[in-house]
């Protein structure tokens, strides 16, 4: 019993008493660690004691990317919380460069017999992959939703945010602040988020701006890295204005500015994507399209549990609208600062 008490405890990082304060179901323990004692429970292959059984409609796959971006934590949580909140305990599956990887995963959770699995932009937003991996989850049958991740032809609900939506707001932002040549950078091509983004650029532009094919665009890896590299080459090309596809992509565009002597936004406005924990206290704080995270995480968990009782939630895509919200790292385009009228007016350009 001792060795499975220090198992149990080293899963989910608290003390042996704490473990013995939950199966004894004992108070004084948070419900967050209560709940972290329960998963245990369930991953390690234990069965719960009786008394605790009734408070658990089984274990539900959690499966993220790595969780270096912050959006990802932050639906974690909101996935984690809504998932207890209706009897089920989350796993989470966190992958890493060279870790275990997403089929790996789901035969683990295959393994533990769980009721369902939530993706979180996994293999299904990235074009090039076989989806028919989710099929045959879906021929068992398993009920699964994916969140940022649609694909043509897996009959799940789908939770996305409207990307395309989010590329036009940031292009049309930045034009009413009298931008002209306005650049995009965002992660390979090859992921549906990637395309989206740019189609939404891409028809704003040419709306807006009349310009039908725009040679301002900058593919990378996803990260600050990848967002330093590709707004170094669009500011060679003069632009003032940079949408990124991620909040950690416009942190990198800021870097390539600044490392050329370059001031955001009085040289150039950056808009980043996610709106992720912080990212309001960076320097400047960051102009952002954010992601309605807590609605899209509470409609996926809701559609997973429908089809997990057999409700059959509708196998269709569910598009939530970003928000733009303006804060330091854009402002009015360089050539429109006349005056020293302009700025004290109050207008855009008192935030450079």
């Amino acid at each position: 019993m001792r060795a499975r008490m220090a198992d149990i405890a080293k899963q989910a990082q608290v003390s042996e008493a704490t473990v013995s304060r939950v199966i004894n179901d004992r108070p004084g323990v948070s419900p967050e660690t209560r709940q972290s004692v329960l998963t245990a429970l369930d991953v390690l292959g234990y069965e719960r004691p009786e008394r605790l059984r009734k408070r658990s409609a089984g274990l539900v796959g959690l499966v993220v990317p790595e969780l270096d971006n912050p959006i990802f934590p932050a639906f974690c949580q909101v996935i984690e919380s809504t998932l207890a909140q209706q009897g089920y305990t989350p796993v989470l599956c966190s992958q890493s460069p060279g870790g275990v990887t997403e089929d790996e995963y789901v035969e683990m959770l295959l393994d533990r017999q769980v009721s369902g699995i939530v993706f979180v932009s996994g293999l299904s937003a990235d074009t090039t992959a076989d989806h028919a991996r989710y099929q045959r989850l879906l021929d068992r049958p398993l009920p699964i939703v994916l969140v940022n991740g649609f694909a043509e032809g897996i009959e799940a609900p789908f939770v996305s945010c409207d990307d395309r939506l989010a590329g036009d707001l940031a292009v049309s932002h930045l034009v009413a602040l009298g931008h002209q040549r306005i650049g995009m950078i965002c992660g390979p091509h090859r992921f549906i988020s990637t395309q989206r983004k740019l189609q939404g650029y891409r028809i704003a532009v040419k709306r807006e701006l009349g310009i039908a094919d725009p040679d301002l665009v900058s593919l990378t890896l996803f990260g600050v890295e990848g967002g330093e590299v590709a707004a170094d080459r669009l500011l060679a090309k003069g632009v003032t204005g940079i949408v990124c596809g991620s909040d950690l992509m416009a942190l990198g565009a800021i870097r390539a500015a600044r490392r050329r002597g370059l001031r955001v936004p009085g040289d150039v406005s950056v808009i980043g994507f996610d709106d992720s924990p912080l990212i309001a206290f960076t320097d400047p704080p960051l102009t952002t399209l954010r992601q309605p995270v807590t609605a899209m995480a509470v409609a996926a968990v809701n559609s997973l549990v429908d089809e997990i009782n057999g409700h059959g939630a509708p196998h269709s895509e569910y598009l939530f609208r970003p928000e733009l919200v303006v804060r330091s790292s854009s402002a009015i385009a360089p050539a429109r600062r006349t005056t020293p009228a302009a700025v004290t007016a109050g207008g855009p350009g008192s935030r450079g």
